[in-house]
């Protein structure tokens, strides 16, 4: 039995245990309580990556030494600050572990929900929805089906409003964190990794580029990303307070 036919009777399982609550929803109820047990399995690794985030933080007085004494000679200056995080066992990647991770169960649904037949059987999961909308359909066919506002398209309208209000909500709070972390050194003068300054830049508007994968998607696919979104903000505000 193949990894996705596998995938296919856990959910199913999962499914029949929610449906006295979640009824023709279960199935959906069922991929977000999967995306929330991914995300415990890789919790300890986030919680690793704020500590390391904390401690590159507690390095910046003395990354700003270095950037002193070695201001003309770049090279020498990106040797001292590896140097530096190494003597203290701190990872300028680290913070970047957990969501490398969960990159196998997101491709997982999105193949899955991507093929009627699963293992030369025919895939029972497509026959599932989230309300008017089938979770192995993408926002284009919902626009198809009954327009913006037919019951498919209010899903994801209601969708669309959920990951703008968590975008936001992760934006400031990313601002407070990723980008001042960025100060310790992983844009001073590209000390650190080459490309990890931009990389932090950029990092406060993740959550946006989820509107895009939300949109494009099967449906099932884009709960992942929306649950997983929200548990990434929820997380980062609890380990960074």
């Amino acid at each position: 039995m193949s990894v996705f036919a596998v995938f296919v009777h856990l959910v199913e399982r999962l499914a029949d245990a929610l449906d006295p609550l979640f009824h023709a929803s279960s199935a959906a109820a069922a991929i977000v309580l999967f995306t929330a047990l991914v995300r415990l399995l890789v919790h300890p690794l986030s919680r690793a990556a704020a500590r390391g985030q904390k401690a590159r933080a507690a390095l910046q007085p003395r990354i700003a030494e270095l950037r002193g004494k070695h201001a003309r000679d770049p090279e020498e200056l990106r040797r001292a600050v590896l140097e530096l995080h190494a003597r203290e066992k701190v990872s300028p990647l680290s913070g970047c572990l957990p969501g490398l991770l969960q990159a196998p169960a997101f491709l997982l649904l999105y193949y899955v929900f991507s093929h009627s037949t699963i293992g030369g059987e025919t895939n029972g999961l497509l026959t599932h929805q989230l309300l008017d909308a089938p979770l192995g359909e993408r926002w284009t066919d919902a626009l198809a089906a009954g327009g913006m506002f037919g019951g498919a398209g209010l899903v994801y309208l209601a969708l669309f409003a959920v990951v703008t209000a968590v975008a936001t909500f992760g934006y400031r709070l990313a601002r407070r964190t990723v980008v001042a972390d960025a100060t310790t050194g992983a844009t001073a003068g590209g000390a650190e990794v080459p490309g990890l300054g931009a990389v932090t830049r950029v990092m406060p508007f993740l959550s946006f580029f989820t509107l895009v994968t939300v949109a494009v998607v099967p449906l099932a696919a884009a709960l992942y990303v929306v649950t997983s979104t929200a548990w990434s903000v929820v997380e980062r505000a609890a380990l960074h307070r």
